[in-house]
């Protein structure tokens, strides 16, 4: 059995994997970095899957040992053997060996004997991409950098978080993260040049990256990991909503207010936050005027992916008549809309509460969405409308299981709107496009989302569809 059609049995079991469902029609190994040699091992591949008319681009740090310790059992791939024939398309470029390793065509080399496993589970080879980013290494097309001035400790090993479904983030002690993209994209990362960027204009809401994992394809700078400061005693904005929202409907509160659990000032700050790190991002990358028929085209997007959901999810026809409204509405707005760089995939999950306020994660916006669409310019009430979703999302998600959903739906919507009203004020008050006097654009893209979160629901978490259709049912 060749190492690529062992990876085309092992891919589609990782939550990572794009494509669960679909047919592989072909897969092929289109760059192999050596970066240690000897047992264990440890090699870069990045990988072309072909599913239906797309081809995306994976990569996997491979471990390679005899024998596996128990450890890493859940980690393993299966027996390396031999890449089928020479590495296909010219996706990397390939250069000269580092002190890493070699860059060798991993096609002629093959690995008999060997076990190959995901070398992200094992913190003897993990150390040593820490150590490679501190040392600015290169290892063929592969290339280490660090943050200019910055310091990493590197004598630590690391943990793989278990949150993340598109990425493998790794913990190193309590000093520093490092995520590891599965997919990859050419070009500029926004997860990358965003902190950054706000990182060198003295953001408070970002953690600064200390280094980054990088390659080429197609050409282009292509990030493969970036190790950012790790936040200690932090939490995240959906574990903080989740807990106040289980305080309230375990209580006997009558009002979100009197629940011990309220999160309304924290949603305040939130908004705060928020709109210094809009702010932070205007100044960085600039913003445009577009002319007033910049809503139309916009509503006219909104209504092609509603046609689309409506197709797809037939319970959403109930509310047709009212998410078409709203996007007609903004249709005919006939005012100028300001744009700039926005997170693109903001909510609850992607902030931080740490000791000294929020900070905010992952950049890169929607995985599945085009580079160049992520690094457009949007209008800022985008991720307000991102944010507002996610309250709604929190208290239904607890709703759905609860013995009493007919006492407790009241008091659910409640705490939507208290958290959702604390933020937009929060948001407003620290200079944000304030959210009553844009009611109609931020309508229309808070139920845009909703329906794209049908979309997503109907695909891949069926039980969760009523989640979306109840918010717009109570719209």
């Amino acid at each position: 059995m060749t190492l690529e059609e062992t990876l085309a049995e092992w891919m589609p079991t990782q939550r990572w994997f794009a494509g669960k469902g679909a047919r592989i029609l072909d897969l092929a190994i289109v760059a192999d970095t050596e970066l240690v040699t000897g047992d264990p091992g440890l090699r870069h591949l990045i990988i072309d899957v072909s599913q239906g008319s797309s081809v995306d681009s994976y990569q996997v740090f491979a471990g390679l040992r005899k024998g596996i310790p128990d450890r890493l059992d859940h980690a393993v791939i299966g027996r390396a053997g031999a890449v089928a024939g020479q590495a296909r398309g010219d996706r990397a470029s390939r250069g000269r060996a580092g002190k890493a390793g070699a860059s060798r065509d991993g096609a002629s080399r093959g690995a008999p004997g060997l076990i190959a496993y995901d070398a992200l589970h094992d913190p003897e080879l993990t150390r040593l991409l820490l150590a490679g980013i501190a040392t600015d290494e290169q290892s063929g097309p592969v290339r280490f950098a660090r943050e200019p001035g910055v310091e990493i400790e590197t004598d630590l090993d690391s943990l793989v978080l278990t949150g993340e479904q598109s990425n493998t983030s790794l913990m190193f002690g309590e000093t520093s993260i490092l995520k590891i993209f599965r997919r990859l994209s050419p070009g500029p990362n926004p997860d990358l040049e965003v902190p950054r960027a706000l990182a060198r204009l003295g953001s408070q809401h970002v953690a600064e990256p200390l280094g980054w994992i990088e390659t080429r394809m197609d050409g282009a700078p292509t990030v493969l990991g970036i190790l950012s400061r790790y936040l200690r005693a932090a939490s995240d904005g959906w574990s903080l909503a989740a807990t106040s929202v289980r305080d309230l409907y375990a209580g006997e509160s009558m009002h979100a207010a009197d629940a011990g659990g309220d999160l309304a000032g924290e949603a305040h700050r939130l908004g705060v936050a928020t709109a210094e790190v809009h702010c932070d991002l205007a100044e960085a990358f600039g913003t445009d005027e577009l002319a007033p028929d910049a809503a139309n085209d916009l509503a006219r997007q909104m209504f092609h992916r509603l046609e689309v959901a409506l197709a797809a999810v037939p319970e959403l026809g109930r509310h047709e008549d009212l998410i078409g409204s709203a996007f007609s509405d903004l249709a005919k707005l006939g005012q100028p809309m300001l744009v700039q760089r926005v997170h693109g995939d903001y909510h609850l999950g992607q902030v931080m509460r740490t000791q000294t306020g929020w900070v905010v994660l992952d950049f890169e916006g929607e995985p599945a969405t085009p580079l160049a669409q992520r690094r457009a310019r949007s209008p800022a009430l985008r991720d307000v409308a991102g944010m507002l979703r996610s309250f709604d999302y929190a208290a239904r998600h607890q709703l759905r299981s609860h013995a009493d959903q007919e006492r407790v739906h009241h008091l659910a919507r409640e705490w939507v709107q208290r958290n959702q009203a604390a933020f937009c004020a929060g948001y407003a008050e620290a200079g944000g496009m304030d959210p009553a006097a844009h009611a109609t654009l931020l309508r229309a893209l808070v139920l845009d989302k909703a329906v794209y979160e049908v979309m997503y629901e109907a695909r891949n978490r069926p039980d969760w569809l009523s989640i979306p259709l109840g918010s717009i049912a109570d719209f």
